[in-house]
């Protein structure tokens, strides 16, 4: 398999891209790829940049073929290994910045849920969970996941209706930080990154993990529990 993800490390962050030549459908070689790196950032002391190297879309979401034709195993282990690149992110003891300039289905949507800081640009594009639109029910991980980063008030919108956000409703929404014009993105991160590695890195690491005790385990008892019942 083409390598789908690519990692770069200098002057403490690691910068992993996502770009499988097409709309980063999320797959498990995908994923575990993606798990792959994160943790060799954390071997690496590293903050994460995480990126999409497609031009006009961040990730177009799981392979919903496993999950639309109801093939259990396959199902199961797509959504394992979404499970597991989440909790990646979650627990990765430095700062997680994800960059945003296009659209984001779940799971890409997901991974800008488990990030620290996220900047998006402003455009044409979409962000959210389009699950049920398509005829899917959204996992119990996810709707953990949701709770724990969206706005109540868009939660229900987001979730149970599917609908999906243009890049100034996301930031309302939870699922964006902020917004920058196209051409300020990198620098706007270059910015954010330079304020990061000013913090202490093992108060980060402690303040996070006690932070997200309870969102972490959360997800993985509906993993070990319940997943199979939401396909």
């Amino acid at each position: 398999m083409t390598d789908a993800v690519t990692y770069e490390f200098g002057d403490g962050q690691a910068t992993i891209t996502i770009d499988d030549g097409k709309v980063n459908v999320m797959t498990v070689g995908l994923l575990d790829q993606l798990c792959a790196a994160v943790a060799r950032a954390e071997a690496d002391e590293a903050m994460i940049v995480l990126r999409s190297g497609r031009e006009k879309v961040f990730s177009a979401g799981f392979d919903v073929k496993p999950l639309a034709s109801r093939d259990v195993e396959a199902s199961r282990m797509l959504l394992e290994a979404g499970v597991k690149a989440i909790l990646a992110l979650l627990q990765h003891p430095f700062p997680v910045v994800t960059l945003c300039h296009g659209h984001a289905y779940p799971m890409g949507a997901f991974l800008l849920l488990a990030s620290d800081v996220r900047i998006g640009t402003r455009g044409d594009y979409r962000i959210g969970m389009n699950e049920v639109a398509i005829g899917i029910a959204v996992p119990d991980f996810a709707l953990e996941l949701a709770r724990h980063r969206l706005l109540p008030s868009w939660l229900h919108r987001t979730a149970a209706l599917g609908q999906m956000l243009e890049p100034p409703e996301a930031v309302e929404a939870g699922f964006l930080d902020l917004l920058v014009e196209p051409a300020m993105l990198h620098a706007t991160a270059k910015q954010i990154t330079a304020q990061l590695k000013q913090i202490d890195m093992a108060a980060h690491a402690s303040t996070k993990r006690r932070l997200r005790a309870d969102i972490v385990s959360a997800i993985g008892t509906a993993a070990s529990e319940r997943l199979m019942a939401s396909v």
